[in-house]
Parts: C-alpha cells; structure tokens; sequence
C-alpha cells in the first residue's frame, strides 16, 4: 500500500460517500452527457483535495455532510478546470489516456466542463453555508485569472521569478488553499485554526505546481505530457529562471533570446532543458520546496502531533518526493 492509499485507509468510508455524492450530482437525462461522465469518471484520480477537505475537518471537528458535499463541489471544480485545460491547451491525453476533447470534440468537452461547474455550485449549495459557496465562487475565479496572466506572461515574453508565483498562486495554490479552508468551514472552526490551515495549504500547493514544473526537464512519458511541453508552450517554470539569473551571462542572453521566438525547435528545447540542468535550476527548485515542506510542517506544529497532522505532514511529503 503507498502512502496516499494508507492517508485514506482511515476515512475510506467518507470517501466512498464522496463518491456517492458526485455521481449523483452529476446524474442527468441526457445520454450523451451520461455518456461523458461515465467515461471521464471511469478512472478515479488521487483525490487528493477533497482528501484534504476531509482532513482538515477531522482536524478542527468531525466530517459531516456539509464536509462531504464541500468536497464535493471542490472535487467537481478541480475536474471542470483540468476538461477545460485540456481544450486551452489542445491535449488529447492526460496521463496516458484520452480527454473528452480526445474522445468526443471541444465543443462537448467545453459544455461537460460548464456542467461540472454548475454541479460544483449544487453541491456547495447543500452545505447551507453562503461561507462555502462564497469560498468556491473565489476559487473559479482565481484559478481563471491564474491561467490568463500566465498566457498574458507568455505572450509579453515576461521571465520573472515573482510573476511566477503570482501565477501559481492563483492558479494552483489557491485550490489547496480553498480545500483546507472549506473543511474548516464545514465545522465551524476558529478563524485562527481556519486561516493556520489555509496557510499550510498555500504552502502544499506550491510544492505541487514547482514539482509538476519539474518533471517537464526529464523524459518519462508516464509523467503524461511531453518534455519540455512548458518551454515549447513559452512557460518559463522555476529551473529555468534560476539558471537565467545565475548561469553564465553570456549563455543565459542567448537562451533568453531563444525564449523570445514564438515557435520552438526540438533541439532548441533540448537546449533550454539543458541549460536549466546544468546551472542548478533543478536543485534550485528542490530546495524551495524543501523550504516549503518545513514552512509547512511548522504551520501544523501548532495543532499538536495527532494522526491528522501526521496524514498532512504525509501528504506534502508525497507531494515533493512523488515520480509523476
């Protein structure tokens, strides 16, 4: 059993309510619509941020069905972004299997993706807590921003380490941050125990997005996109702005400008991954994360050492230290 499958062993039957919950909120008439959802539901993910949700009620009280219901909605939402992403990006797998667009078109992945939304919505609905539906109406919005100033940032050719985060922030971070602060929500805690966990999950969040950067600089197609497919997008991701300011100037100026063609070769990408390599922008990016994981584990110090605090502790451990 990995790590995650023992994080969830304690709540399986929560999880499995969960799943319950999300069938059925997105249980229709339409054939074709029961058809997409069948088929994008036949591979269950991690589910790693209603997971959190649930933790983080456990932490502060016990999951109810506002907990179940939140996480619901988050799950839901996360699963309309990545349909949507798919169609941005013009991907037709994810992680080695076919996306709706794949499967059907963009204009039915583009409506079962505004479907999933309006069912997020439901679900928060039934919490009968505005304090979770306001937070989930945030989350879209951030993560819609998050995308458009990352494709502003592309287009502008901006190459900054603060324009980085800003845009993992919003577009990453900010769902770890939202599950953490539903589950909180869902029992009532102290806005002091709310806002520690929203914190903890700012910083997990991070880890996640700088980890996922960093498996674009090495070849395994398990991974589930090509390497190099950020660099080849104009994605300039952590590694690589570490190695534009602290490599060698005058093969940082050159690589910069390569960065500035709208069209990359193959070899060219070679050579931006090489760069990165080679100048300390993996290491770089690890010790971040590695700053992050302590940052974290002192947020949760403050809650005591429980086996929720112990299942959270775990969860950013998988985070940084996963293959794929």
């Amino acid at each position: 059993m990995d790590k995650l499958s023992t994080i969830q062993q304690p709540i399986q039957k929560e999880l499995e309510s969960l799943n319950m919950t999300i069938r059925a909120a997105l249980q229709t008439d339409s054939d074709l619509m029961n058809s997409v959802v069948d088929y994008y539901l036949g591979v269950k993910g991690k589910q790693i941020r209603p997971l959190l949700v649930m933790l983080s009620a456990s932490l502060c009280g016990s999951i109810n069905e506002s907990t179940i219901n939140a996480a619901a909605g988050i799950e839901l939402l996360h699963n309309a972004s990545l349909i949507h992403d798919d169609v941005v990006d013009e991907s037709l797998q994810r992680r080695g299997r076919k996306t709706v667009n794949g499967v059907w078109d963009n204009r039915i992945a583009v409506l079962v993706g505004d479907y999933f939304v309006s069912c997020a919505l439901k679900c928060a609905v039934k919490t009968g807590m505005i304090s979770i539906v306001d937070t989930l109406g945030t989350l879209g919005r951030e993560l819609a921003r998050g995308e458009i100033d990352q494709i502003s940032n592309v287009e502008h050719h901006l190459i900054d380490e603060q324009a980085y985060f800003d845009v993992i922030r919003q577009k990453t971070a900010s769902l770890f941050v939202s599950c953490m602060q539903m589950g909180a929500l869902s029992v009532s805690a102290p806005l002091e125990e709310t806002c520690k966990l929203m914190t903890f999950g700012e910083k997990l969040g991070l880890c996640f997005q700088i980890k996922d950067d960093i498996f674009d600089y090495y070849e395994d197609t398990s991974i589930g996109k090509p390497t190099g497919n950020d660099i080849r997008e104009g994605k300039v991701t952590l590694p690589l702005l570490y190695a534009l300011q602290h490599g060698n100037k005058d093969e940082a100026a050159f690589m910069s400008e390569l960065l500035k063609k709208n069209v990359l070769s193959a070899d060219e990408v070679n050579s931006l991954i090489m760069f990165a390599r080679g100048n300390g922008g993996i290491q770089y990016a690890e010790n971040v994360m590695e700053s992050l994981r302590s940052e974290g584990y002192e947020v949760l110090s403050s809650f005591g050492d429980t086996p929720i605090t112990a299942s959270l502790k775990s969860i950013l451990d998988y985070t940084i230290e996963r293959k794929k």
